[in-house]
């Protein structure tokens, strides 16, 4: 089962880390875009409110928070609910997938890679995004994780 409990109850707590914290999501931002396509249907695994959909030019998410889904639709996002375990599109569907600090918040990690292999063309590409636990931002994030509810 996902655990969508905190993303549902603190939507907007989330959402506006965002804002407090702009560098760190600006510099997230350009890590990712480094490592994207230029082109192709992408999709977002776990897409969240949108933070990062939006400006990547990703058009698909797959998220299995209603609010969070609710976010990223109004901020023009397609969203499907769902996990990703079990993605909700055909074989090949995307010419790209990407996670973005999601992978440590799936039950099964080796079932959601499969998931994108699967939807993702031959010639595509899987991208997963993380904070090394060892960088300074996460180690700032091991210091504080007591005191955060995600």
């Amino acid at each position: 089962m996902a655990r969508v409990g905190p993303f549902d109850t603190y939507t907007k707590r989330y959402d506006a880390w965002f804002e407090r914290h702009r560098h760190e999501y600006e510099s997230e931002l350009a890590a990712v875009r480094q490592v994207l396509p230029k082109t192709g249907r992408g999709l977002e695994i776990g897409v969240g409110g949108g933070r990062f959909a939006v400006p990547l030019g990703i058009r698909t998410g797959v998220e299995p928070s209603a609010a969070m889904r609710a976010l990223a639709r109004e901020r023009g996002v397609n969203v499907e609910d769902g996990v990703a375990e079990r993605l909700p599109f055909v074989d090949g569907a995307f010419d790209f997938v990407l996670f973005v600090t999601t992978i440590c918040f799936v039950d099964d990690i080796d079932a959601a890679l499969r998931e994108a292999a699967r939807v993702v063309t031959a010639e595509g590409s899987v991208i997963v995004g993380f904070v090394d636990k060892e960088s300074p931002l996460g180690q700032k994030y091991i210091t504080h994780k007591m005191d955060n509810v995600f």
